[in-house]
């Protein structure tokens, strides 16, 4: 299609389209969004919208931050892709800078945050057998309910939403549910065969939920008693999305595998990695795991720009003050509707007593974009370079709406 053609198509028909070519998986509002910069998103007919989803956190660094779109440039005009077949240049900078960030020894780098699950699945398995002594193929891995961890058949088997389920059968066995935030159930799950427990910090798809004080503290301690693997899935939660450069830093824990990706590469490359010790990333050797494009010049360039950005740019701290804020405002809203609002940083959820989807479309015609999940439940996760004065634009309307 000329681009002149592109740029005299208006909404509906961007939709029509869609509607008519696009397989329907998902429920998008209807709005169709053309350039976006900082917090704010424009659609094909120039209204400004503040983006209060930040693509599920991968946009943490906001919208086309001059520093990722520079650096996308430059090494476009080198060399994009090699394949692991061959070495390149930015991934073993990025390997460096992954360690010294985090303190761990190896990472492993994806592209989507499923692939580095079942990758991380993957290691604990192997290392269950190879470093545990668990007999072959009886390894087990203990997940939380209502976990959301992606969408490959591997990740829904463990699902205990029906519908991630129904028609997907039949399932890779070798996981075992129990409530999120249970130590009492982690004990009772946990078997000889146990090589890991598997879990995000804070429950983001299932409505921002945050476990009690304690609990990651001492399900770390059960599972080093127990020779089981902590694996921590910071997708959505990490990178400064909760205030801290990770949400398992509240509990003062060290995970034996942390899982990131998103906000990685601020939006611009997905951008997936598994970081743990040499005693589990060891296991690997050549031919026994792989990517065509994980580890890609163009993914780990945008990583470390992403990740400088991150910590030059104190978003973490930024995260922390206004999620505060934007938290402690929402809290006086006088709601009937509103059930409960929780958060942590700049990751928010309202819990209303009926139906989400009305709300986020009326918030949308006020220049709010927001997504809901689990039916009743608005998920408010704004890009980390979000100004005081635009928390207070949003706070108006998001008063309008739910009062």
């Amino acid at each position: 299609m000329p681009a002149t053609e592109m740029e005299l198509m208006r909404s509906k028909q961007f939709i029509a389209l869609e509607e008519t070519y696009g397989a329907h998986n998902y429920h998008p509002l209807d709005v169709v969004i053309e350039r976006g910069e900082g917090v704010w998103l424009y659609d094909v007919e120039g209204k400004r919208y503040l983006d209060c989803l930040a693509a599920y956190s991968a946009v943490n660094q906001g919208h086309c931050h001059p520093k990722l779109v520079a650096t996308l440039v430059e090494q476009a005009s080198k060399v994009t892709l090699t394949s692991r077949a061959f070495r390149n240049t930015q991934l073993p900078l990025l390997y460096k800078e992954l360690h010294d960030l985090t303190g761990y020894d190896m990472a492993l780098p994806m592209n989507s945050g499923a692939e580095a699950v079942e990758t991380a699945i993957k290691a604990a398995r192997r290392w269950g057998y190879e470093i545990k002594g668990i007999p072959e193929d009886q390894a087990e891995i203990i997940v939380c309910q209502d976990n959301f961890h992606g969408r490959t058949i591997s990740v829904v088997s463990f699902s205990t939403e029906r519908q991630f389920q129904k028609g997907f059968g039949p399932f890779t066995p070798g996981f075992r549910a129990i409530p999120f935030g249970d130590v009492a159930a982690l004990r009772r799950a946990i078997t000889p065969h146990t090589c890991g427990f598997l879990l995000e910090p804070i429950q983001g798809e299932a409505g921002i939920r945050i476990p009690r004080d304690g609990f990651l503290r001492e399900a770390a301690h059960l599972c080093g008693k127990n020779r089981v693997l902590l694996m921590v899935d910071e997708i959505q939660s990490g990178l400064g999305r909760t205030g801290k450069l990770f949400a398992y830093m509240y509990e003062n824990v060290r995970p034996d595998v942390l899982i990131i990706g998103k906000a990685l590469a601020g939006g611009f490359y997905p951008v997936s990695a598994v970081l743990a010790p040499k005693e589990i990333l060891g296991v690997f050797g050549p031919g026994d795991h792989g990517s065509t494009f994980g580890g890609n010049p163009l993914a780990c360039a945008l990583a470390r720009t992403a990740l400088r950005i991150l910590i030059e740019e104190k978003m973490v701290e930024r995260s922390a003050d206004l999620g505060d804020y934007f938290l402690s405002k929402l809290k006086t809203i006088p709601s009937s509707v509103i059930r409960e609002i929780r958060g942590r940083g700049l990751w928010i959820g309202i819990e209303l007593r009926s139906d989400a989807r009305p709300y986020c479309e009326a918030l949308k015609e006020q220049g709010i974009l927001c997504k809901e999940t689990h039916g009743r439940i608005i998920r408010i996760a704004p890009p980390l370079v979000i100004e005081r004065d635009e928390i207070d634009w949003a706070f108006d309307r998001f008063s309008r709406v739910l009062a």
